[in-house]
């Protein structure tokens, strides 16, 4: 890794215009855990998780939305918070955008992917569950992940074929391929651009599979001293290990 005089130079280059997106993230391989990017979170998104959930199926896809300082890097530690007993494990994979655009068609969605990264939408139960809303239950600070880095899309020649798998504690929680999606990488695309222009370094959580804690019983949620792990195949493997609120 080089020193980050040379990163921010490369940072400079890339709001120029002198270099991508995608250069930048090949270049670097660096999550961007910042207060700068969106990140656009869809729930309900695999088949086998609205069932576990006790819903139906969506119509349209369900978005909300999380805050940066609600996330941390690889290998750093996510927290499980003193006001609850239900910190749930949720993996996922994350799309970054990488060119900016407004009613994108879903034939041309991926010409608008700088890459893919995985994500941990980990989720704090009971206060997702006391509104409609799902936004305090997502945005305890330190509770979610990004990373380990984020992989170009010229690397991924079909999304769909890849898998994804949450291990906590070493015990396998959650599987399933990417096909199993409800609303799939282009349709989740052009929905969002529909509401606003999807922008450069805007990431988007594509939902997670079933297994979740909620679904399975108290003695699931994470706790403080366990290693959640989100992998997928053809991305890498987010490790994070939980530690308690203090």
């Amino acid at each position: 890794m080089h020193g980050s005089r040379d990163m921010l130079a490369a940072a400079a280059e890339m709001i120029a215009g002198k270099l991508s997106l995608a250069d930048y993230l090949r270049a670097w391989r660096k999550p961007l855990v910042t207060d700068r990017p969106r990140f656009l979170c869809i729930g309900v998104n695999y088949r086998a998780h609205a069932i576990e959930m006790g819903r139906g199926l969506p119509d349209r896809p369900t978005v909300f939305i999380r805050y940066g300082s609600s996330l941390v890097a690889h290998e750093e530690p996510v927290v499980a918070p003193l006001a609850s007993t239900e910190f749930d494990y949720e993996g996922e994979l994350a799309v970054v955008i990488g060119r900016a655009g407004r009613r994108i068609p879903r034939e041309r969605a991926f010409e608008h992917v700088a890459g893919y990264a995985c994500f941990g939408d980990h989720s704090v139960r009971d206060y997702q569950r006391h509104t409609t809303q799902f936004t305090p239950g997502k945005n305890f600070d330190r509770s979610g992940a990004f990373g380990p880095w984020i992989v170009t899309r010229d690397e991924v020649p079909d999304v769909q074929a890849l898998g994804l798998e949450t291990r906590l504690a070493g015990e396998l929680r959650q599987a399933a391929p990417l096909s199993d999606l409800i609303f799939d990488v282009p349709a989740i695309i052009a929905y969002l651009s529909e509401v606003l222009e999807l922008r450069p370094t805007d990431v988007i959580a594509t939902g997670t599979p079933s297994g979740v804690a909620a679904a399975r019983g108290k003695e699931y949620f994470m706790r403080p001293g366990q290693l959640i792990e989100v992998s997928v195949s053809g991305i890498g493997t987010l490790r994070n290990p939980v530690v308690a609120e203090r």
